[in-house]
């Protein structure tokens, strides 16, 4: 017989690789992010915890309630995913804790100068044209050209103006790139919609 110590108990145990996205942002703690991200980002954390979780709970309680769980395939499903709705909550936990919200739409003093939110339309040396969105990193969607505050592309755009040439290093070399035009508009977001919404 083999010692309790060298068992793993699959129904309590923690998730040990329990990613919590934190490190993605930098030393400062800020998570920059536009209204309707962070709105987006609620709504799927009210989801979870009014919705889902409870739903979960309950499948889980009904399941323990039919004999052997060892071999019960709703019980082991069941407390698996709620182990997962669990780490999500713990994720938006801390995004929306370390929120920072900030509104591109907000009139500025100074709106030929790049910083978060801004919509940039750049040319590079080859003469492509490309506009991009600088959001937070949990609004990041390249198919809009939304990129996050601290990619390379932003980092390299951040506090340049209108007319200026940066430089932008990536792992293929080095790209100049002329900044054409620089707007703040409120910047769409797709709205949360649940896994169960048909």
């Amino acid at each position: 017989m083999m010692s309790k110590a060298f068992i793993k108990d699959s129904d309590d145990a923690e998730d040990p690789e329990e990613d919590t996205g934190i490190d993605l942002l930098p030393i400062t703690g800020k998570n920059y992010i536009t209204p309707l991200g962070y709105k987006r980002l609620m709504d799927e954390f009210l989801w979870l915890m009014n919705q889902e979780r409870p739903q979960m709970t309950a499948t889980v309680s009904w399941a323990a309630g039919n004999g052997d769980r060892s071999e019960n395939g709703d019980y082991i499903y069941g407390k698996k995913r709620l182990r997962e709705i669990d780490r999500r909550i713990r994720f938006l936990t801390k995004r929306l804790d370390m929120a920072e919200i900030v509104d591109p739409a907000k009139p500025r003093d100074d709106e030929t100068q790049i910083f978060f939110g801004a919509t940039v339309t750049y040319v590079n040396l080859a003469g492509e044209e490309k506009t991009i969105s600088i959001v937070g990193v949990d609004e990041v969607n390249t198919s809009l050209g939304y990129i996050s505050w601290i990619s390379p592309m932003a980092r390299a755009l951040i506090k340049a103006r209108q007319d200026d040439t940066v430089t932008l290093h990536t792992p293929g070399g080095v790209e100049e790139l002329e900044i054409l035009s620089v707007m703040y508009q409120a910047i769409e977001m797709d709205p949360f919609i649940s896994i169960n919404a048909g």
